[in-house]
């Protein structure tokens, strides 16, 4: 069988660019070489598109971009390149691509800029499209899409930069508690990773916990503490998705923070979840419901909260290109419903060719 011609990218310009490498890296060693000719590509933190050739290990410790394996390249949007532009000293190499994985965290990576780029060039891409991406990037849509398909979220409020500029800070908190109680997490709209997330306990912390959301995006989702064990599901598809088994998270912080997700090894993660069969089935009927509600396709991470006192569950949030690490959650719940890592990696690039076959189609 003929090797497809794939492309990975990493890093880009987010906050989220280390998590990237990482990722990449775990998705670059499991894909399958006997059925994928995998081309590397990075993106600098200031946005400067290389082919990789060399060894995985820099691109793990960030050393890859100041290599003498990197060499300019762009996805180029004309249809007839179908793939990757590499300027050399007699014109341009042109590679062309089967598909591509772009494994590219927060900003510019999973909110729709990207995918309209690999559109405009037609090229298939793992994960979902355009509007989807974006839909699930801004945690404010997220909610009133969710809100509107009736699938049960915590209470919210949004909050914009001028609103914190110049509304008065007394009446600004005012509303907030009234909404939605102490303690409550204050979130960028557009970030993931927990980056700039804060629970704020009082209104000191709350004045901080905006400030520092307003560094990483000018629109800030405000949420009432749900007191629960946190449950995430894997879900995998086009039309017809499958969600995996569920994964328990046990965070060593007082919340699921960047430093617990991938910094500190004493949070805990049980697969399967530890909560009754029937509030599992519900989840994964749930997370299934929201996916077709959020228009998503490839992938998507969906997060739950269990409610403590019984009265059930809270969708948390969605996340269409989650961790791919050794130690992340999608693709250890993927495992864990029978689908290994490499053949995880094996059936997005094949939903990712499908789907655009069937766009093309349509049109």
């Amino acid at each position: 069988m003929k090797k497809r011609s794939v492309a990975i990218l990493f890093g880009g310009v987010s906050s989220e660019y280390e998590v990237s490498l990482v990722s990449a890296a775990s998705v670059i060693r499991n894909t399958p070489a006997d059925r994928y000719d995998v081309t590397m590509v990075g993106i600098t933190r200031d946005g400067r598109w290389r082919r990789y050739t060399g060894p995985v290990e820099l691109i793990e410790q960030d050393r890859w971009a100041d290599s003498s394996y990197v060499q300019p390249a762009f996805v180029s949007p004309d249809r007839g390149h179908h793939g990757l532009v590499v300027p050399n000293e007699s014109g341009c190499e042109i590679v062309r691509l089967d598909a591509v994985f772009p494994v590219l965290h927060g900003k510019n990576g999973e909110d729709g800029t990207i995918q309209g780029l690999f559109e405009l060039a037609g090229i298939p891409y793992v994960g979902c499209g355009p509007l989807s991406s974006a839909v699930c990037m801004d945690k404010a849509v997220t909610h009133t899409i969710l809100a509107e398909a009736g699938i049960p979220q915590a209470r919210w409020q949004t909050v914009l930069t001028r609103d914190f500029r110049q509304e008065n800070f007394a009446a600004l908190e005012g509303r907030l508690r009234g909404a939605l109680g102490y303690p409550m997490f204050v979130k960028p709209a557009n970030a993931g990773s927990s980056v700039g997330i804060s629970k704020a306990h009082g209104p000191d912390e709350l004045r901080a916990a905006l400030a520092l959301a307003f560094q990483h995006d000018c629109k800030a989702v405000v949420e009432e503490f749900i007191d629960g064990s946190e449950v995430e599901s894997a879900v995998l598809g086009n039309d017809q998705p499958v969600v995996s088994v569920l994964g328990e998270i046990v965070p060593c912080n007082e919340f699921y923070d960047y430093e617990a997700k991938y910094q500190n090894d004493a949070t805990e993660l049980h697969i399967p979840a530890r909560i009754p069969d029937e509030t599992a089935a519900l989840i994964r009927e749930t997370a299934a419901r929201a996916y077709r509600a959020l228009g998503c396709s490839g992938l998507t991470r969906i997060d739950f909260f269990v409610k403590r006192d019984g009265t059930g569950i809270v969708l948390n949030e969605p996340n269409t290109i989650p961790g791919f690490t050794s130690i992340s959650m999608y693709p250890k719940l993927m495992a864990a419903s029978g689908v290994p890592y490499s053949e995880l990696i094996d059936r997005l690039f094949t939903l990712a060719i499908e789907r655009m076959a069937q766009t093309s189609t349509e049109v």
